[in-house]
């Protein structure tokens, strides 16, 4: 049988093994488990722990790691003094002289005493690479700072000082050592050129390291998946390679679109392995694991970039998306319709980025991207890898900002198409053991302070902003990096003692100091924004400062809020209670709020569309028949909620797709019936994808209440986008008064008038400003097309008169309707203010 993906001709059926001993069975469960979302619910897993001695041999030295020493942890500082009392293992011919030059060093050698990867100097394939891709290659990082100013920035932090000049030490420490052996990070992060395939004028060159492997040979539809016809070598540090010549018609060994895969003989038996760094991976018709696919297109068929990346905006406007739910129909999506329909209607929005879920390839599709199994690949659910470089392309000249949804934190738990027992051993990328394990997540958990995961990880993060013109990351499940307890079961108060502590995972900070330090020297217009609730301290501050060094922080504890307030009546809100929430953050730590992301519309949760509306959205959502109260209330409060969160919540706005108009369905990914491993049965639901879509025809037609709110969403966004009040350095905060319901704050040049209250409106309310001269209405979420009552006159001129009040040198009168925010700003026309008497 042929089969084919938008050109890629694939075989079927592919012979394969994969054996763990003489069970065979629980290797197949692995790839087929299934488990919900990770944020909710932590199926039991059928992960097996294999924590054999590891014996590794470096040149005359043989190096015993015991299980017992892996299950606590080998971090890179051990590993780095090991180094300094051993520097035989990177002298001699195979290994790079720290005296050579940046040139020759373009070939790297890995210098860590477990699990070395060592290549020998070679000539580069010829790469076709843009002139950006040339320019980054010429960039030097700069060197790391001194690492203090977090004290002037933060006088607490000196309680802390002997930890955290450990953590910069060891990051020094760590940047020293990548410069030294690897020419550094630049050089350090092109990982993709050496390992993997790789192609050259003469041939194709793969290699691997998979340390604990006995012997390994290179298969696929190339050589009629013949384990015995290119066997691979290994070199003493568990790199595996093999060079394949071209066809003696010149024609390239392996054709593109060809499947692949590596055979190994491991501790764990015969298995047959998709290689850890490729490029594209399909699953094919009626199989469950993946196959990888050699992805090498003829020059002609390759995508070339036409647009530069856009400036980082001021402020950010992040509208989240998934590709694959994107469309109105019940099916998945492809990178081309997003890149036509989706992108044009985000643009039009008013938002100036997209943050794309989803990117990294996961053969779960219900772990919404974030079970990632081939790091290197975008998901062939929705098209090629060219596809996804015209879609990013054609967001570029719409001036939007791309960044992806990046997961380093923990990798899928599958054996057949993932990196998860790859070599047969359980501490290959990951941690052994339990620490190795996240039982919520069912997902292994990488050890960062081993020197071939931190090479492989950074060269991910630069693979995607290099090759694929990527703006930045959102990085997935910061919080789980940064502790050992991954923040389960764990209620930070914001004691500093909770942050700086035996709890804190120094390897994985450092690795996130090292992965900013690389986004932000080799792409200075990258943007950076990590998801972490714990609220770490010196989390947005620069490296060199003595930070992780993230643009953003995402304010997750917005969202939490919201949802606490509406299990509760109007009368319980408190305005205090809001306030803080949306403006308690870290002086000089830039965040991106929201009121709910794609978590709110999961099934078992609820978006605040339907928390406000619940079944009346099915009824009464249709302008040509009656409202109701819970509609009415809903529709006011659904705007006015967003708005303040972008007024005060941080640097950045989010908002998941659909959400903008209060979709009114939740998340549902197709899902079959399960039975777990504890004998309950879960229901599924017919692997129907009717809940997997975006219905954006509802938020479009103009004869159904939801039009409105797109349309409020949407004026909001370009309020913002006029004045960039997220980032204005004027704020102040003139009034929350509790038993009227009203808050009233001041961006830039604008004044926002919120009343909360379910009833009373307010006439002739005096509203404190700063700026003398006259005022009108730039947004009105009373305003008949954003689905109000139209009880104010946008034409009405409001001028100041001079005399405190709120703290305020001058003042305005408005009428202030129950349920309403509206946004006044100031037109700079010298009018003369009266004196109040």
């Amino acid at each position: 049988m042929v089969y084919t993906l938008h050109g890629i001709r694939l075989l079927h059926p592919i012979p394969s093994v994969c054996y763990r001993g003489s069970d065979r069975r629980s290797v197949v469960a692995a790839s087929r488990r299934c488990s919900f979302d990770r944020r909710f619910l932590g199926g039991m897993s059928t992960y097996e722990s294999v924590s054999p001695s590891l014996i590794v041999a470096a040149k005359e030295k043989v190096v015993v790691v015991s299980g017992s020493q892996r299950d606590g942890g080998v971090s890179s500082t051990d590993q780095l003094e090991a180094l300094d009392e051993d520097s035989k293992i990177l002298e001699g011919e195979e290994t790079l002289d720290e005296e050579q030059d940046d040139e020759t060093s373009e070939i790297t050698s890995a210098v860590l005493v477990e699990d070395v990867a060592v290549i020998e100097e070679e000539t580069l394939p010829d790469l076709v690479i843009s002139k950006e891709s040339e320019a980054v290659q010429q960039t030097s990082i700069s060197p790391p700072g001194a690492g203090q100013r977090i004290y002037e920035i933060d006088p607490l932090l000196g309680n802390h000082r002997q930890h955290l000049e450990y953590r910069y030490s060891h990051y020094k420490k760590m940047r020293e050592s990548i410069d030294k052996y690897e020419g550094g990070l630049e050089a350090f992060s092109r990982g993709y050129e050496k390992f993997g395939f790789t192609r050259s004028e003469t041939g194709v060159t793969y290699r691997e390291w998979a340390p604990g492997a006995k012997s390994a040979s290179l298969i696929g539809d190339f050589n009629s998946w013949n384990p015995n016809a290119d066997v691979m070598t290994r070199n003493e540090f568990g790199v595996w390679e093999i060079f394949l010549p071209n066809n003696a018609d010149g024609s390239p060994p392996i054709p593109h679109g060809s499947r692949v895969k590596i055979r190994m003989d491991t501790p764990s038996g015969i298995k047959d392995s998709i290689p850890a760094w490729i490029k594209f991976s399909v699953q094919a018709p009626g199989e469950i694991p993946y196959n990888g696919i050699y992805y090498d297109p003829p020059e002609e068929e390759k995508y070339v970039f036409q647009h530069p990346r856009p400036k980082k905006p001021k402020s950010l406007r992040i509208y989240e998306a998934h590709v694959g739910m994107s469309s109105t129909e019940p099916m998945i999506n492809t990178y081309a319709n997003f890149r036509d329909d989706v992108l044009p209607r985000i643009k039009k929005l008013g938002y100036n980025a997209v943050q794309l879920m989803a990117i990294q390839e996961h053969s779960y599709y219900a772990s919404f991207g974030y079970h990632v199994t081939n790091f290197f690949a975008p998901s062939s659910r929705c098209g090629t890898p060219d596809d996804l470089k015209s879609m990013i392309d054609k967001a570029h000249e719409l001036g939007l900002v791309v960044l992806m949804d990046i997961v380093h934190s923990h990798s899928s738990n599958n054996t057949l198409d993932g990196l998860n027992m790859f070599d047969g051993t359980d501490s290959h990328y990951f941690h052994s053991g339990e620490r190795g394990y996240h039982w919520m997540w069912d997902s292994r958990l990488f050890n960062y302070g081993h020197w071939e995961v931190l090479r492989y990880l950074l060269s991910n993060a630069r693979w995607w902003l290099d090759e694929y013109k990527f703006d930045g990351f959102r990085f997935d499940g910061v919080t789980s990096m940064m502790y050992t307890h991954h923040g389960l079961q764990v209620a930070f108060t914001g004691n500093y003692n909770e942050y700086f502590g035996l709890a804190t995972d120094v390897d994985a900070v450092v690795y996130l100091m090292l992965v900013n330090d690389l986004i932000h020297g080799l792409f200075p217009e990258a943007i950076s924004i990590g998801e972490d609730v714990s609220g770490m301290p010196t989390f947005c501050i620069p490296v060199q400062d003595g930070g992780v060094g993230f643009d953003y922080r995402l304010h997750m504890a917005v969202a939490d809020k919201w949802i606490e307030l509406l299990k509760l009546r109007d009368e319980d809100w408190k305005m205090g209670d809001i306030i803080h929430t949306l403006t308690n953050r870290r002086w000089s730590e830039k965040c991106v709020s929201y009121a709910e992301s794609h978590d709110q519309a999961l099934v078992g949760d609820k978006t605040i569309a339907f928390w406000l509306m619940d079944k009346d959205m099915y009824e009464f959502m249709a302008l040509d028949r009656p409202s109701t109260p819970r509609i009415d209330r809903g529709i006011a409060l659904h705007k006015m909620i967003r708005l303040i969160t972008m007024g005060l919540g941080g640097e950045g706005y989010l908002n998941f797709m659909g959400n903008e108009f209060g979709h009114p369905e939740w998340i549902d990914f197709p899902r079959a019936d399960q039975r777990l491993p504890d004998g309950r049965f879960i229901p599924g639901n017919g692997n129907s994808f009717d809940k997997c879509r975006r219905r954006f025809d509802l938020g479009d037609a103009d004869y159904l209440r939801y039009r409105g709110l797109q349309e409020f969403d949407q004026a909001m966004q370009h309020l913002e986008g006029a004045h960039n009040f997220m980032t204005s350095q004027h704020q102040y905060i003139s009034r929350k008064h509790e038993e009227e319901r009203v808050i009233i704050f001041e961006r830039e040049d604008l004044v926002f008038v919120f009343n909360f209250h379910w009833y009373n409106s307010y006439s002739d309310y005096r509203v404190g400003c700063l700026h003398p001269g006259m005022y009108k209405i730039a947004l009105d979420s009373d305003d008949p097309l954003f689905g109000g009552f139209g009880r104010l006159d946008h034409d009405a001129e409001y001028f100041t008169f001079e005399g405190s009040h709120d703290n305020r040198p001058r003042s305005f009168m408005v009428y202030a309707p129950a349920r309403t925010v509206v946004v006044y700003k100031l037109i700079r026309d010298d009018t003369p203010a009266t004196v109040a008497k």
